[in-house]
């Protein structure tokens, strides 16, 4: 049974690693929001041998993790191991839940806690299973369209080398979250990261393109706004044919100075004081 008994915790996360323990049969999760959604991902990215999820929710739950590189790179990990698949259908949120082949866990969120209700009745499961099961096969596919967090950082080491990996994992694990809306994004650390190291525009944002985090036109709208927040500057490096190309540097002696898991609050503390 996917979870033996009642459970209440205040972290989802917890309830999760409870649900999952020692689970070898494929789940369906339905009906999750947001906050579920996050914990389920990170509770699977932590197991060493997790079960098969399907995850069928609303798009605009999806799309929220799609705005989160570092969720949702984590996300599109599991997608690749083919340990997380994702559907999305708009009527879903009447239930939230749990399901196996054995055993249905309902999930009721109360403030800050959470509870697991599971049941193992044969008839209820088995109706259970049945609906969703065809609900799912009805579903449409959501595309992440995020490149692996593993395939980024493989990437980064063979085109820049692994003290750029490095420095671009630690900022990202520091941010936690790379929401547009809630400071940096996962562009701005690889401008940040690129001028820490010296690097250039072009080999930064081609590399981008090229990975599919974004196209070389974000990097460049990225970098102005860097450069307006004083966050980076540029210096131009002449090559043979063609304009100039720029070095990416870090605009203040601050960001110089610091850690790399301190330069992303640094790096924002100062840009909240540039003048509108």
């Amino acid at each position: 049974m996917v979870l033996p008994q009642t459970t209440v915790d205040t972290s989802k996360s917890t309830l999760f690693d409870a649900i999952l323990e020692n689970e070898s049969n494929d789940l369906l999760s339905t009906g999750f929001d947001e906050a579920l959604t996050e914990a389920l991902i990170t509770v699977l990215g932590e197991i060493d041998d997790p079960p098969n999820v399907h995850l069928l929710t609303t798009e605009s739950v999806l799309k929220w993790v799609r705005d989160d590189f570092v969720l949702a790179s984590e996300a599109a990990d599991l997608i690749k191991s083919e340990t997380l698949s994702m559907r999305t259908d708009e009527s879903v949120s009447e239930n939230r839940l749990v399901i196996t082949e054995e055993s249905v866990v309902s999930l009721v969120t109360a403030g800050e806690h959470t509870a697991g209700l599971p049941t193992d009745d044969e008839e209820f499961v088995g109706a259970v299973n049945e609906k969703w099961n065809e609900r799912w096969n009805q579903a449409e596919e959501f595309s992440l369209r995020t490149p692996p967090r593993s395939r980024v950082e493989a990437s980064l080491n063979d085109e820049f080398g692994s003290e750029v990996e490095e420095d671009f994992r630690a900022m990202l694990d520091t941010v936690e979250s790379t929401r547009s809306n809630e400071g940096l994004d996962a562009v701005d650390v690889s401008l940040l990261v690129a001028a820490k190291h010296e690097l250039l525009l072009y080999d930064v944002s081609k590399w981008g393109e090229d990975i599919g985090l974004a196209s070389k036109a974000t990097f460049s709208r990225a970098k102005t706004n860097l450069e307006e927040s004083v966050l980076i500057e540029t210096e131009k490096v002449p090559i043979d044919v063609g304009r100039p190309r720029l070095r990416l540097l870090l605009g203040e002696d601050e960001l110089r100075d610091a850690d790399i898991d301190e330069l992303p609050s640094v790096a924002q503390r100062l840009a909240s004081m540039v003048p509108a």
